[in-house]
């Protein structure tokens, strides 16, 4: 009893008041934990109680890994061998180390609590780069407002992790003789600092890989629940100056150019066009907006919000069953105007995006093409500048060229009524044939719109349904403004949205359903072209499509496939670690090098019967597809692979 008395005296006793002292911190983390899954149950309608506290469970793991990175600092400094740590300033010094660390991680947890619904995951370190948008301030602000809530719980939060740290007595004394005291305590010292690296690692053999966030798909049964697993500074942490890819050697060469390549030759005898092509990209454009496209939906009675894309469709050839490669604004623009999906990171963050490329305007171009981005944001914004450039648009006019500080929409940039008009009227002055590219940005987050039309248009029940209504009206008042220049007849329009955002019906909160969105070619000299078509599509088969609607003879590089002739069309995305591979029927989900999942999406639009065990050889036949387009996105991206040489 007296050796105990001794030791916990000379150095546990530490131990014991910092344990104590992180235990608060466990639970905030479990709590947040709860009112994610709360506030975003929406999305996990299906999971029991039983299924809920497991993935709690399995939490404990990942929110030990966070609280170990956050609190490494005041861990090793509440321990450290030095009798300076019963100084009463010393421990002021830990108090403010632990609160701040604390805080700024119960700050990311509580953000994911909202943000979840737009990006359907937890944020990584991507989440950094809107620090480095000039209008972060009022980005800021707005989601403050927007999410009081969530700012109320912080303060409630970190005044609690404060409260409980001065609850947590201590004896400032000791009496202990000084060669006793540190040589205990620097033993003590060194079992801390050993079990804090285990701790990290999330195991104690030397063959443990440090945890990851695909762990968290041990504890759940879809992409979407490994969310209520993992916790926002861990995904971040664990994200921070990582390189996702490394060379995949499942084929051989001359066996992977048989199952996929991304080469594509075309071939025609017919003369190339040279018809201009406008992109226009819609913010947040999620396919159940469309009444057109959801004339099923609620037994027949949805209406949707785009009465102007609702008569464009009846005149243009549009993809009812396609999917964009991502769920970000910055995932968009590489699969759309390079055929480049972001899959696992963003390209334009990644370390590939100094890679050449073959974007639509370097290919255009050849064939005499003028090239210009059109984006209402203040110049630089998302890097969009960077990155058009690099694929070609010679062009680039934002916030700083329409330069018409009035009509500010307070966060993002320039309203859409008005920068479209402003993008028709420079398009007026283009030499033909031009390729422009553009990206709306009304219907983002926080879905303001200018006064004059608060009451012009239903609130809906989402509140970006007033902002989607006011998109397509200014989308209508650009194609009127446009139909009346001479270039309109000769021009390709293609129609598409970024990413998805808030729904209501339950077929578009499914893993894939998520991904759903339009795309639509307008042709104003083709109306034979019109049709509903079921082809599945998705962002990365813009390019292709375009080249063969212009007649376009060559070779290029493309993550796409050929929907003008539907060879084996498919598309991929890439959520929460999980590789989402389609075909016209299969939806097969490919985690850790093993399948997870296989369904009959079509039907089974809520994901609800797994037929992985069920239909081996058509498991086997999208794996194998799958696994060929993995190996050469990965090498191609890694061995700067991505032209034509």
């Amino acid at each position: 009893m007296a050796i105990f008395t001794f030791l916990k005296e000379a150095g546990f006793k530490e131990v014991f008041i910092l344990l104590k002292r992180l235990l608060i911190v466990f639970i905030i983390y479990q709590l947040t934990r709860v009112v994610f899954y709360i506030y975003n149950i929406h999305h996990f309608s299906d999971v029991s109680l039983q299924e809920l506290l497991y993935m709690m469970w399995g939490g404990l793991r990942f929110d030990l890994v966070a609280i170990i990175y956050t609190n490494f600092l005041f861990i090793i400094l509440s321990v450290i061998p030095l009798k300076l740590r019963y100084n009463i300033g010393y421990q002021r010094v830990l108090l403010f180390l632990f609160v701040v660390f604390n805080a700024i991680g119960y700050a990311f947890n509580i953000l994911d609590i909202f943000y979840f619904n737009f990006i359907l995951k937890r944020s990584t370190v991507e989440l950094f780069m809107f620090a480095s948008e000039q209008n972060i301030g009022l980005l800021l602000f707005q989601f403050l407002k927007d999410f009081w809530l969530g700012f109320i719980l912080w303060i409630i939060v970190v005044y609690t992790t404060f409260r409980y740290f001065k609850v947590i007595k201590r004896d400032n004394s000791n009496k202990t003789r000084p060669i006793p005291f540190y040589i205990i305590n620097s033993l003590v010292f060194l079992l801390v600092a050993y079990f804090s690296i285990i701790g990290i690692r999330g195991g104690f053999t030397r063959t443990t890989r440090p945890i990851s966030l695909n762990n968290a798909g041990a504890y759940t049964k879809k992409p979407f629940e490994m969310a209520i697993v993992l916790n926002t500074p861990f995904s971040i942490i664990r994200t921070f100056n990582k390189q996702s890819f490394k060379i995949k050697k499942y084929y051989s060469e001359s066996e992977l150019s048989k199952i996929y390549t991304p080469l594509k030759r075309f071939e025609t005898d017919s003369t190339f066009t040279n018809q201009n092509v406008v992109i226009i990209i819609v913010e947040s454009l999620a396919k159940e907006y469309i009444g057109s496209l959801n004339k099923t939906a609620m037994n027949g009675e949805y209406q949707g919000y785009t009465p102007f894309l609702d008569s464009l469709i009846t005149k243009s050839h549009s993809y009812t069953n396609a999917f964009s490669n991502g769920r970000k604004s910055i995932d968009a623009l590489p699969s759309v105007i390079a055929s480049i999906p972001s899959l696992v990171q963003p390209f334009i963050l990644s370390p590939y995006s100094t890679n050449e490329i073959n974007g639509l305007g370097s290919i255009l171009k050849e064939k005499g093409y003028k090239t210009a981005f059109f984006h209402g944001a203040p110049n630089g914004s998302m890097g969009f500048n960077a990155f058009m450039n690099m694929a070609g648009h010679d062009e680039y006019f934002g916030y700083d060229e329409y330069n018409k500080p009035d009509d500010f929409d307070g966060n993002w940039g320039i309203w859409d009524e008005e920068f479209l008009s402003f993008t028709a009227d420079k398009l007026n002055k283009f030499e033909e044939p031009f390729l422009a590219s553009i990206f709306t940005l009304s219907s983002h987050h926080p879905f303001n719109i200018p006064i004059k039309y608060k009451d012009k248009y239903s609130k809906g029940t989402l509140s970006i349904h007033q902002a989607i209504q006011y998109t397509d009206y200014s989308l209508k008042k650009f194609f009127e403004k446009a139909s009346e220049m001479p270039w309109f007849e000769n021009t390709i329009f293609v129609i598409t949205a970024d990413h998805c955002s808030q729904t209501i019906l339950p077929s578009y909160q499914s893993s894939i359903g998520s991904f759903s969105i339009p795309i639509i070619f307008f042709q104003p000299d083709k109306p034979e072209r019109s049709k509903m078509d079921n082809t599945i599509a998705q962002h990365a088969d813009i390019l292709p499509k375009i080249l063969k609607e212009l007649n376009y003879e060559g070779d290029f590089i493309s993550f796409g496939s050929d929907i003008h002739t539907n060879t084996e069309a498919f598309a991929i995305n890439y959520i929460n670690q999980t590789w989402q591979y389609l075909d016209d029927a299969y939806l097969l989900q490919f985690r850790n090098e093993k399948r997870i999942g296989l369904y009959l999406y079509k039907t089974d639009k809520l994901l609800n019967n797994n037929l992985v065990s069920k239909e081996k050889k058509i498991a086997d036949k999208l794996e194998r597809r799958l696994k060929a387009y993995i190996q050469q996105y990965y090498n191609r991206l890694i061995e700067n692979r991505m032209v034509i040489e």
